[in-house]
């Protein structure tokens, strides 16, 4: 799922000038890429991308007034596709006539910064990334612990917010209850915050809604957190066989990263808390490359190679 982006929206966040029609606003923006067509403007439109974003700064527009008036003409009209979402003007500049007739009868609107072509190109393409991210909602609770954002995950009533309500107890931050909307803000990083509506608020059985900022203070929540880790609460299967060394690293797909999973199996007497703690403390050693399971293990064979030796 992705969020929509409408130049209206675009115009007002940017603070940009419009030059056309109010009624040209409408257009959706689908791709996070910007253009500034250079190659477009001498006459080389075979692998333009209409669908982006097309920024003209003082090199294109100096180049554009060097054309006699039917080179213009053309390719202005080619440049003004109906499927552009919208053309902005940087530094300021006058934005040329022809340029002006040809966009509002194509419906193409054009924008206006006062900032240079460098600096508008970046700041667009920081709002753009973002709003047009791939997003979706997992049920689930997110903290921070130690630095490590992590979903608790499982079936309802698995105790997921009752463990989230005693690490934040123990000096953790809540991000998320209930349900995480994650957005893949770059390749390889997910990062997760509440709905507003439910935005601070933790959901415990029998005791009803708390606002655990109110309760605990600002220092007990936070907004949004990069998601590192998956922790998956189930009911404790007598009969099934659960990782013992810590050896098998199990993954799960959300959106198109790959985070690590654990699962923890949940029965009385267990302090899921202290056990997130360890996992999340443990989580960050791997990270620096200290595998304690891993070193167990080299340590095991070398004294089964010693062992054989001596026989």
């Amino acid at each position: 799922m992705q969020q929509k982006v409408v130049v209206r929206d675009l115009a007002q966040v940017l603070g940009l000038e419009v030059m056309t029609t109010r009624e040209q606003l409408n257009r959706e923006v689908r791709v996070a890429d910007f253009h500034r067509p250079g190659l477009e403007l001498a006459g080389y439109f075979t692998y333009h991308p209409v669908d982006r974003l097309q920024l003209l700064g003082k090199t294109e527009l100096s180049f554009l007034q060097g054309l006699d008036a039917d080179e213009k003409w053309e390719r202005l009209l080619q440049l003004c596709h109906p499927d552009t979402p919208c053309i902005i003007i940087t530094r300021q500049l006058e934005v040329p006539a022809e340029l002006m007739k040809i966009a509002t009868d194509q419906g193409v609107p054009i924008l206006r910064t006062k900032l240079s072509t460098t600096k508008f190109g970046s700041k667009l393409t920081n709002y753009l990334e973002r709003m047009l991210a791939p997003t979706t909602t997992v049920h689930g609770v997110l903290v921070d612990v130690y630095g490590i954002g992590l979903i608790l995950m499982g079936n309802s009533g698995i105790g997921k917010s009752e463990t989230a309500l005693e690490l934040v107890k123990r000096g953790h931050r809540l991000v998320a209850d209930d349900a995480v909307e994650i957005q893949q803000t770059e390749e390889g990083q997910l990062v997760g915050h509440a709905p507003e509506l439910i935005r601070y608020l933790l959901e415990i059985r029998g005791l009803g809604i708390i606002n655990v900022m109110t309760l605990f203070g600002a220092g007990a929540v936070r907004d949004k957190k990069k998601i590192s880790l998956v922790i998956q609460l189930e009911t404790w299967k007598k009969e099934q066989q659960y990782d013992r060394l810590g050896l098998d690293e199990e993954k799960v797909q959300i959106i198109d990263t790959e985070l690590t999973k654990l699962t923890i199996p949940v029965r009385p007497g267990r302090n899921l808390a202290v056990i997130i703690e360890v996992a999340a403390m443990n989580f960050r050693l791997k990270k620096i490359g200290y595998d304690a399971a891993q070193q167990f293990v080299n340590q095991l064979s070398e004294k089964i190679d010693i062992a054989d030796d001596l026989d």
